[in-house]
Parts: structure tokens; C-alpha cells; sequence
């Protein structure tokens, strides 16, 4: 079970945020170029309002025949997402993840956001010593 805490996985995240009056063709605009696959929407004081994500511009959008240059993302996000702390286990997160059928959780401190935990990077380290694991098993039933 992955031991790191939250807030060292995001340490160094710049997170990608917008009103929810933003248009869904200019968010996955934004979320292209900052190769992520969500965006935290956030009032005007920066409290967490709701994610987008590329499941969401598929099924939502795309799916339901909106038009995503008439598309604003508060009418389309998740909102109130379930969120977690920064001080939390990954694990936690993980947890949250699987259970929730979501690969995006944001990382929340008083309202508003600090990061965002995906599947595909929150496993980052935890997939290097995976590997590195196999590759001393190999080894060791070679020798064997």
C-alpha cells in the first residue's frame, strides 16, 4: 500500500483551474495543453466548485450532442467532487478512487484546491519499486 502523504506527491504541481463560465472547447483547449485530463473549476475567491474531466467531455459533451463551443463547464462538471487532504496517505486516495470509479481526486486545504491526484501519476514511485521488485525477483531465479 502506497505510505507517501498527499502533499509530497503534488509538491511541485502547478494545477489547472477555471470559473465555471469557461467554455468546454477552450477547458480542453487548456487541459491539452498543460497535458492533463481535468480541470478544477473555482469561484471567484479560488474555493473548489467542481472538476471536468475527459471522461466528462466524452460522455457529457461529445455523447450527449452539446455543442462544446456553447458548452459552460459548471453546467456540465462533477460538482461538489469528493475531495481529499494533503496531509492524507495516498493509500487514502487510492481508496477513494477505486471505490468511487474515478481516476481524478482534487486535493483540497480549507475549500480550495492544492493539487489534483490522478491514477496515472499518483503511482509514480510506487510503480518504479514495483518494477525494480520484478527485476530482483528475475535476477534471483536466474541464479536459483
Amino acid at each position: 500500500m502506497p505510505t507517501r502523504q498527499i502533499n509530497e506527491v503534488i509538491r511541485h504541481q502547478n494545477i489547472l483551474t477555471a470559473p465555471g463560465g469557461l467554455l468546454v472547447r477552450e477547458a480542453c483547449r487548456r487541459m491539452a495543453a498543460a497535458q492533463v485530463g481535468s480541470i478544477l473549476i473555482v469561484n471567484t475567491a479560488g474555493a473548489l466548485l467542481g472538476i471536468f474531466t475527459e471522461r466528462d467531455a466524452l460522455t457529457r459533451v461529445l455523447a450527449a450532442g452539446l455543442d462544446p463551443d456553447a458548452t459552460t463547464l459548471e453546467t456540465v462538471m462533477t460538482a461538489n467532487p469528493i475531495v481529499v487532504e494533503p496531509s492524507r496517505p495516498l493509500g487514502h486516495a487510492l481508496h477513494l478512487m477505486h471505490d468511487g470509479g474515478f481516476r481524478h481526486v482534487p486535493v483540497v486545504e480549507d475549500g480550495h484546491p492544492m493539487g489534483m491526484l490522478s491514477a496515472r501519476d499518483a503511482l509514480g514511485l510506487e510503480l518504479v519499486a514495483f518494477e525494480e521488485e520484478l527485476e530482483q525477483r528475475d535476477s534471483i531465479t536466474e541464479l536459483l
